[in-house]
This record gives C-alpha cells, sequence and structure tokens, in this order.
C-alpha cells in the first residue's frame, strides 16, 4: 500500500511539473513569432516581395536629387552627402527631381549589404534586349537603322541606396517605406501637400491660407496663388528691371506680386473697399543651396601650381625688366609682342658706332642655308 502511495505521489508530482513547464514554452512561442528578430538575414521570398511592393510606385521628393552614379545614401537613418553638397551636384550635373516632385521608382535591386531603388529611369540609360541586334557584314557591324539615337539615350534619373553594416536584414516594404521617409514621401495625396511638408511653418501655413509673403519664390507663390493670369515687365524708378504677376480683377481684390530676380520684393493688395495695402520688409528668409554655393570664396591658388612645363623651360609669354610683355620663339631668344627691338646694344669693336645693335648668332636647323637679307643672291651666268 506504501509502494502504490509512493508511485502515485511521484507521478502526480511529473505531471505537476509538466503542467508548469509547458505555459512557458507557448509564451516563449508566441512572443518570438508576435516580434520578429530584424537581425535575421533577407530571405529570397521576402526579397521578392519587397521588390514587387515598391516597383513602379508613385513618390514624391522630399529634397532635392541630383543627376548621375552617386545619388543618394541612407545609413543608420543619416542622409549624405550634405545639402551644400547635393547643390554643387546639381550646378555641375543638373537636377532629377525637386522638392515636392512626383517621382517612379523605376527600378528596385537588393544585394548583400543594400537596396538600390532608382528614380526617373536611373542615372544609366538600360536598352532593350533588341536595341543590342547588330548586321555583320564585310564593313563591320552596324546597329539595326531606326534603333536610338545617342540623344535618346542620355539618362536624367537618380538612385537612392538603402545601406546596412552586414547584411540587409529581414523587413517588408512598409518597414523600407519607414527607412525612405528622410527623402520620399509615400503618403502625399497631392504634388502642393507634398511641397508644403518640406518648407517651415510659417511658409506652410501661407500656402495654405493662398497668402504671399515677401520673400517667396515664384514657385512657392504658383503653390499658393496658382498661374498668375497677366505679367508685366518693366523698370522701377531707379532703372532696375523687374517682372509682375497680377493676381484678381476690380471690383474684386487684385494683388500685384513684384519680382526682383526669383524672390518677391514688393507685394501690392488693392482690397475690395479701396483700400491700398504695400508691403517690401522681407518677411521670409530662405537663402536656397545654389545662392550659397555661388557666395563661397574661391579655394587658394597653391604656390607651386601644376603645370606641363619641363624643369629650366620658360614660359611662351614673359615680361621683361621695363614691364614690356615679351614671347618666346623655339630658338631661344626673347622677341617682345609690342613691336620693339628685341636685340640688345653691344659695343662695336672697331669703335665706329658703339650704339650699332648686333643680332644674335643664328643656331642652324639643319634646313637649306639662307642667303643674309642685305647681301644680292647670287646669279650664275647663262651660256650663251
Amino acid at each position: 500500500m506504501t509502494r502504490h502511495r509512493f508511485l502515485l505521489s511521484g507521478l502526480a508530482a511529473l505531471l505537476l511539473a509538466g503542467v508548469c513547464v509547458y505555459p512557458v514554452q507557448l509564451f516563449g512561442q508566441a512572443s518570438k513569432s508576435s516580434s520578429p528578430n530584424a537581425s535575421d538575414k533577407m530571405t529570397p521570398q521576402t526579397r521578392l516581395l519587397v521588390v514587387r511592393s515598391l516597383q513602379s510606385e508613385r513618390v514624391f521628393a522630399r529634397i532635392m536629387f541630383p543627376q548621375g552614379q552617386k545619388g543618394i545614401k541612407i545609413k543608420n537613418g543619416v542622409v549624405s552627402p550634405s545639402d551644400m553638397a547635393i547643390a554643387q551636384q546639381v550646378a555641375q550635373y543638373g537636377a532629377a527631381a525637386k522638392a515636392g516632385d512626383r517621382c517612379v521608382i523605376s527600378d528596385v535591386k537588393i544585394t548583400e549589404k543594400e537596396i538600390i531603388l532608382e528614380i526617373n529611369g536611373g542615372p544609366k540609360k538600360h536598352q532593350k534586349w533588341f536595341q543590342h541586334i547588330q548586321v555583320v557584314s564585310n564593313a563591320g557591324a552596324t546597329p539595326l537603322p531606326g534603333g536610338p539615337s545617342p540623344q535618346s539615350l542620355d539618362a536624367h534619373g537618380s538612385m537612392v541606396t538603402l545601406e546596412f553594416d552586414k547584411y540587409v536584414p529581414e523587413v517588408n516594404g512598409d518597414q523600407v517605406r519607414s527607412m525612405l521617409a528622410p527623402v520620399f514621401d509615400f503618403k502625399a495625396l497631392t504634388q502642393a501637400e507634398a511641397y508644403q511638408k518640406t518648407l517651415p511653418p510659417k511658409l506652410q501655413e501661407a500656402i495654405k491660407d493662398h497668402k504671399i509673403l515677401v520673400g517667396m519664390d515664384k514657385e512657392m507663390v504658383m503653390y499658393a496663388k496658382g498661374r498668375p493670369p497677366r505679367k508685366v515687365r518693366d523698370k522701377d524708378d531707379q532703372g532696375q528691371e523687374y517682372e509682375e504677376w497680377i493676381y484678381g480683377n476690380p471690383p474684386e481684390e487684385v494683388d500685384f506680386v513684384r519680382f526682383k530676380g526669383n524672390e518677391v520684393a514688393r507685394l501690392e493688395i488693392m482690397t475690395v473697399d479701396g483700400q491700398k495695402i504695400v508691403r517690401t520688409e522681407r518677411e521670409v528668409d530662405l537663402p536656397t543651396k545654389e545662392a550659397e554655393l555661388a557666395q563661397q570664396k574661391p579655394a587658394p591658388k597653391p604656390q607651386n601650381a601644376p603645370t606641363l612645363m619641363r624643369p629650366g623651360e620658360q614660359p611662351e609669354v614673359q615680361t621683361n625688366q621695363s614691364g614690356r610683355t615679351v614671347s618666346r620663339p623655339q630658338d631661344g631668344s626673347s622677341r617682345p609682342t609690342d613691336g620693339s627691338n628685341p636685340y640688345p646694344q653691344q659695343p662695336s669693336s672697331t669703335g665706329t658706332d658703339p650704339t650699332r645693335q648686333t643680332p644674335p648668332p643664328m643656331i642652324p636647323t639643319g634646313g637649306p642655308p639662307v642667303t643674309p637679307p642685305d647681301m644680292p643672291p647670287h646669279v650664275l651666268s647663262t651660256p650663251q
């Protein structure tokens, strides 16, 4: 009887331990399934889903994208290069998209450590398979007639690269969109809405209320009031040229927006009751990256500037002690370019003419002999 009780008590203890351990295992599995490990490497199935999710999607740009192979890089939420470097690339290669422009993700590539997205066709023009066909003959290989012209192969797009430390983790399409939030707006409904989000709050409110502020550029005015029905070009009292956009017709309110360059310099409002309101003081200060780049001082020229001349070789154009410009011919002598006598004064050996100028000795060049100009040419007698 005691033996049976001991066996029953042991069996009960084992059952109780199993009941306590099983919920812990279930909780661990549930927590693991609810929060996937982001450090796992992306699988081929997920890679295919991400490409399908982002391919051919239309987005709005938050920043300016330069053309070219460099593009924009995002690593750990940090966008590179800097705004000044982007403005410099735009000035050199052109802009693929400005802030607020609608773009299309034309291609998505996922490598070991990067997710590369091409926008507006990418920085390199891709040809179709049939455009690579050539006709081979004795004269050589020639492309098929009717193929693309060299101008049509120019690419005007850009690219964005999401860079990771070790490898691309297991992320879905929505997570990739959140990583691209610093440069793309996936939630904007219109181009004006996407452009407003790139501006300071004061300008956002002004554009939303369809108001114009002194200091706005032409693009901001168009987003606030639309395209102007009338434009006038004239000169002010100081003789400076300006452009004036006119919105509205009497007896309604009429706005006269005067631009000097690309900024609003004067705003004149004629209200319905005949009151005239003029604003000339700057209300917003938005220095553009292009202006900051233009105001930068050029780098100082190094003392030892690079040159293509050999050691000891003199430049073709020099300045003598008297300040005259002298060009150096091939024979090594110096000849002035202002028409003066290039030969220095030498004393005569006879002493009769101390101011006589002696030309430098002629260096033979291997050609036929030249008759001096002060001697008549030798004429051979012709036999009768």
